[in-house]
């Protein structure tokens, strides 16, 4: 949650969510659910708009196994619906939970071959936020199957998304919470859904995957749980990109050179990155994020890939624009066989005196085998919270999600509880 709320207030600033808040004008200042800012909404308005702003600046979590963005869709519906139906913190907890179990696990069944035409958070993620909204509703069994058969029929997002400046990938993300949430919803009211969504012969699997494997999402399932596996972001920016910048920082800080010493960079990581991450010519920030060239340049640069990376003046930034041109990007075979489970990147530089350095970085800053510490979780937190709500209330607000699961919650005003228009 409080990596979550890292992606959502900053995001809550900027479109398609200031956009979505004129477009469902009619749907706001009233309803028991919230928006970032606090503003009332109704428990679909809440679900879709949190759910594209938490995407918005690529700062939101990973299950890595599946190239999922489970905290978007999940945790958009989950809190939604608690605070439509007032909910206890643990209640909401338990929803979070179940919809990362769930939707993680369906992931990895239809990966890797559902990402080569799918943007899996927009789809795997309906069936994620169904789930979550359908625990915290209290439904029963077949009301559960049932709302994961509507949700499973609703799922949708293609990855041509990526590839533009346009804003739907993170509406991928909103669709997800709100057709997640109305699945639920309706079940819990008698609404039937298709019990082999998932495996039926024209269904989820058959149409978005090639050979599924469902065995994948019953594997140890109430003892190994997923939720403990996520990665937690820690530059802003595709997740594709994160071994290549770590690798190219650790060089930088270990040989002490500057991005003006560099004669060529060669970067080796796996195809599956490279088809969504291989543009040298990015066109505005959005692009920016998703181009391998610009964030490992940037991060040369100017030491990081955070929120400013994508300001006017860096995006046009003479010496960042000047180090791309100085990059070579390669698909290493074996390292595209270790996707999804593993992203790595083996980077060499050339300086302009002759010396080379190499270094291979076999996985990322956040996942699993490198996880942010709390501490460095709440300096992330803190660093994309204060702009928006001002220290005191972000510093506030961390307090109360640290003790979420005690909190008696009903509409959550105990976290949710900055004025509509903060400071920042």
């Amino acid at each position: 949650m409080i990596d979550w709320y890292a992606s959502l207030l900053p995001g809550s600033r900027v479109p398609p969510a200031v956009l979505l808040e004129q477009a469902l004008a009619d749907e706001l200042d009233r309803g028991r659910a919230r928006l970032a800012s606090g503003r009332r909404a109704t428990l679909r308005a809440a679900a879709l708009i949190n759910g594209a702003a938490s995407h918005s600046v690529e700062f939101d979590d990973v299950y890595r196994d599946a190239s999922y963005h489970p905290g978007s869709p999940v945790i958009s519906a989950a809190l939604a619906v608690a605070q439509a139906q007032g909910a206890t913190g643990e209640q909401f907890l338990r929803g979070v939970i179940v919809g990362y179990e769930v939707s993680t696990r369906i992931g990895e069944a239809v990966m890797p071959s559902h990402y080569r035409f799918w943007h899996i958070t927009g789809t795997v993620g309906c069936l994620g936020a169904a789930a979550a909204a359908a625990t915290v509703l209290g439904c029963n069994r077949e009301q559960f199957m049932h709302a994961l058969g509507n949700a499973g029929t609703f799922a949708s997002g293609l990855q041509q998304a990526f590839r533009s400046q346009a804003m739907a990938k993170p509406l991928h993300c909103g669709h997800a919470a709100e057709a997640g949430a109305l699945a639920a919803m309706a079940a819990a009211k008698g609404v039937t859904g298709v019990p082999d969504i998932l495996e039926g012969e024209v269904g989820f699997g058959a149409a978005m995957s090639v050979n599924p494997d469902w065995s994948k999402a019953t594997r140890g399932l109430g003892t190994d749980y997923h939720i403990t596996r996520v990665t937690f972001k820690n530059h802003g920016c595709c997740g594709h990109a994160f071994p290549s910048i770590d690798g190219v920082l650790h060089l930088k800080h270990a040989h002490g050179f500057t991005h003006r010493d560099i004669k060529g960079i060669r970067l080796a990581t796996y195809q599956a990155g490279l088809d969504i991450i291989d543009n040298f010519k990015p066109e505005g920030a959005y692009q920016a994020k998703f181009s391998l060239p610009y964030v490992v340049a940037h991060a040369l640069v100017h030491g990081s890939v955070r929120l400013n990376a994508f300001q006017p003046e860096r995006l046009g930034d003479p010496e960042v624009r000047a180090l791309m041109q100085k990059i070579e990007l390669v698909a290493d075979p074996e390292l595209s066989k270790g996707f999804p489970r593993q992203r790595a990147a083996r980077i060499e530089i050339e300086t302009h005196d002759g010396r080379k350095f190499s270094h291979f970085q076999p996985t990322r800053k956040g996942d699993p085998e490198m996880p942010l510490s709390d501490e460095e979780l709440n300096d992330k937190y803190l660093e994309l919270a204060t702009p928006v709500l001002g220290e005191a209330a972000a510093r506030a607000l961390l307090k109360d999600l640290w003790q979420l699961e005690r909190l008696p919650g009903v509409e959550f005003d105990q976290v949710v509880r900055q004025p509509a228009r903060a400071a920042g």
